[in-house]
């Protein structure tokens, strides 16, 4: 199968195109150029045809789409702090992006699986959210994440092309960002090896629900098998919450180290759960346990050098 990846070259979708590398497909990626990036494609070779480009640019997005049966749209700005700072940015990649890869798919008849977010729900309640809750986005991230999932929506209500919309909950692993714009537990491991306090914003018992990226690609490929998901947004969780502290203390208890505290981060919730019925009755079980993936997250990034 022909299978274009938008971030191919990030931390989730270098994982899903590792898989389905393996897995026979022929896979083309379209991203911006990084040395992060680059770092990411390494152990392809030759074996992915790169683009290298923004979906905010509607005409190589367009040209890059052609011939492709299946997009998978993961190409987005994620980082809620900076999306509190710039929030332009994340209108333009995460929206008018989002809107150019739409206009492309419409015209190219390809399959479209998005990649939104549980950011989207918010302050939904009552926990665990489901597919049919109310959208409350908290920051211009969350905003423009569900923006661009509603958008996925409508083009499926307005030109019947088949969208799947992915809703997982926060992901962790091998390859994810660090240092600024970074991702929580590969802060702390990375602080916890350089002998620097790990920072928690608050007290630390505001909690998320985790899954590790394995978990991840295993729904995007379970996505990808079945023909019968035009129209339908799927949350994908692990079913395991854990608050801040908990992983910082489990990071200094691997690693050493010291927590200082700081305030609270504007536009985050106390606490997040989804329900995920609906995946599981496709078959989708999680199967790396949190702590394990944490474990071999810190054994991963002792033996690897990390750009920022």
């Amino acid at each position: 199968m022909r299978i274009l990846v938008t971030g191919g070259a990030g931390f989730q979708g270098s994982h899903l195109v590792e898989l389905w590398l393996n897995s026979g497909h022929e896979i083309t990626i379209l991203n911006t150029h990084s040395q992060r990036a680059l770092n990411n494609l390494k152990p392809f070779g030759n074996q992915v045809q790169v683009v290298w480009g923004s979906v905010t640019d509607a005409e190589v997005v367009e040209k890059t789409v052609r011939d492709h049966e299946v997009v998978v749209h993961l190409a987005a700005r994620v980082n809620v702090d900076d999306s509190i700072g710039a929030p332009r940015s994340f209108l333009d990649v995460n929206v008018t992006g989002t809107w150019n890869v739409l206009e492309a798919v419409r015209t190219s008849e390809s399959r479209l699986i998005y990649g939104s977010s549980c950011e989207v729900y918010g302050s939904a309640e009552p926990l665990p959210v489901s597919e049919r809750s109310e959208l409350k986005p908290h920051s211009p991230y969350a905003a423009s994440k569900a923006a661009a999932d509603r958008l996925c929506f409508a083009y499926n209500a307005t030109h019947d092309i088949d969208i799947t919309i992915v809703r997982p909950c926060n992901i962790y692993g091998e390859r994810q960002k660090s240092g600024s714009g970074g991702a929580v537990i590969p802060i702390f491991v990375e602080r916890a090896l350089a002998c620097t306090p790990l920072t928690i914003f608050g007290d630390g018992s505001q909690q998320r629900e985790y899954m590790n990226i394995d978990d991840l690609v295993k729904a995007y490929d379970l996505v990808l098998s079945r023909s019968d998901l035009a129209g339908e947004t799927i949350n994908f969780g692990s079913g395991e919450t854990i608050s801040v502290k908990q992983i910082a203390e489990f990071v200094i208890a691997q690693l050493g180290g010291t927590i200082k505290y700081g305030p609270a981060r504007r536009g985050e919730l106390p606490g997040f759960q989804l329900e995920s019925a609906f995946a599981q009755g496709l078959g989708f079980t999680s199967a790396v346990g949190f702590w394990d993936g944490v474990s071999r997250f810190i054994e991963w990034r002792r033996m690897t050098p990390v750009a920022h």
